[in-house]
């Protein structure tokens, strides 16, 4: 029962005052009341008669008591913070300080509290979404943001969810650049191009919005179309890689057919160049040789006409192992085989003299001389 609900005890209250006194309760005595308890909790009589001299001791131990656990409290103070940390002061729930690697002391709590932020540490969230392309067709995006805190402070109380709003903040940037791109360019050769300016868009928007954080890479692993017709797409993904091999093996069959080509025509090139030099030379001497005859023929026409004669006679029979010899005033032809009288053999149908010496050769040679000039002189005398 209270002490002042009516039948209680109304000439006590709750602080022991009796009678009508009304006051409020005498703060020392509290304090008194307070000590001897625990005086009594840590050894001392308790009791509140003694003298001055008999508390001594009781006080001491209180204040050494206060003393341990005030270093104690205190000593709860210190904290360590790594190379890859910092350390967030907050005192009464506000931020103070930002402490840098190293040993250092803070207010404990509930006075002040250290929250320790790693900057150095990659996080990662996967990255999957289907998207509209520019020219209105759907395609499947699989991958991955890498991020990392650049700014404790900033990470912990500019945004309440930063992870949150970084995935927000991927998936309107994927919205727009996938928007602005082809379906052939995303599945193909613009992917890294692609994830650079994602990358880009999401650091302006994490910025805007102060979270403390970096986007270090974003990973397109797989842009495929949907389902349904990813069959028809693999069709022509494969005719295009197709196209590009064949147009690489004609590359490669032009480079090396081109070079032989053209030294097959440099060749030709320089053979007509030759050929040409020797005609011109050869041309060129006979006209000279020409000019000496004609120079020796205004001066003995007939010596000069019967030299040509034999020369040309000689050099048509020189090749041939036979002579026929026409009769003067007969029907009987005389036919003579230079190639047993000079002792040669025949091969295939063709005299061999590499087995004759020079003086048969000499003799081969004056004999069928002799016999062209008496059948030329035979010629003349039927004229």
């Amino acid at each position: 029962m209270a002490w002042n609900e009516p039948g209680g005890n109304k000439d006590q209250d709750p602080w022991g005052n009796r009678g009508n006194n009304q006051g409020p309760p005498d703060l020392d005595e509290v304090l008194k009341n307070f000590q001897k308890k625990l005086s009594g909790l840590f050894g001392g009589s308790g009791r509140s008669g003694g003298s001055h001299s008999g508390n001594a001791p009781g006080g001491l131990g209180i204040g050494i008591v206060i003393a341990i656990i005030l270093a104690i409290w205190m000593a709860t103070g210190f904290y360590k913070v790594e190379e890859a940390e910092r350390g967030v002061v907050m005192r009464f729930g506000k931020h103070v300080d930002t402490t840098q690697k190293g040993l250092h002391w803070h207010f404990p709590r509930p006075i002040e509290n250290v929250i320790k932020v790693n900057i150095r540490e990659r996080h990662q969230f996967p990255l999957k979404a289907t998207m509209l392309t520019q020219d209105e067709n759907i395609v499947d995006i699989d991958g991955s943001v890498q991020y990392q805190i650049d700014d404790a402070t900033a990470y912990l109380f500019n945004v309440r969810f930063p992870e949150n709003t970084l995935a927000q903040a991927t998936e309107s940037a994927l919205r727009q650049v996938i928007g602005r791109s082809k379906m052939d360019f995303v599945m193909t050769d613009g992917r890294d191009e692609i994830a650079s300016r994602i990358k880009t868009n999401i650091q302006e928007i994490v910025n805007q919005y102060g979270t403390g954080m970096t986007v270090i890479e974003v990973n397109l692993q797989d842009a495929n179309p949907p389902a349904p017709v990813r069959d028809a797409f693999q069709d022509v993904t494969q005719a295009r890689e197709d196209k590009e091999r064949l147009i690489n093996e004609a590359q490669a069959y032009r480079n090396e057919v081109l070079p032989k080509a053209r030294g097959q025509a440099a060749r030709l090139r320089e053979e007509s160049d030759g050929y040409k030099q020797e005609i011109v030379a050869r041309a060129e001497g006979e006209a000279k040789r020409f000019s000496q005859l004609l120079t020796e023929y205004r001066k003995a026409p007939k010596v000069t006409r019967d030299r040509i004669y034999l020369d040309t006679v000689q050099s048509v029979l020189s090749n041939t192992s036979k002579v026929v010899v026409d009769v003067k005033d007969g029907n009987n032809m005389m036919y003579i085989p230079l190639d047993k009288i000079m002792g040669g053999t025949i091969a295939a149908g063709t005299v061999s003299s590499s087995n004759l010496t020079p003086a048969q050769l000499d003799r081969a040679r004056n004999l069928k001389a002799d016999n062209l000039r008496k059948r030329s002189q035979r010629i003349r005398e039927t004229r």
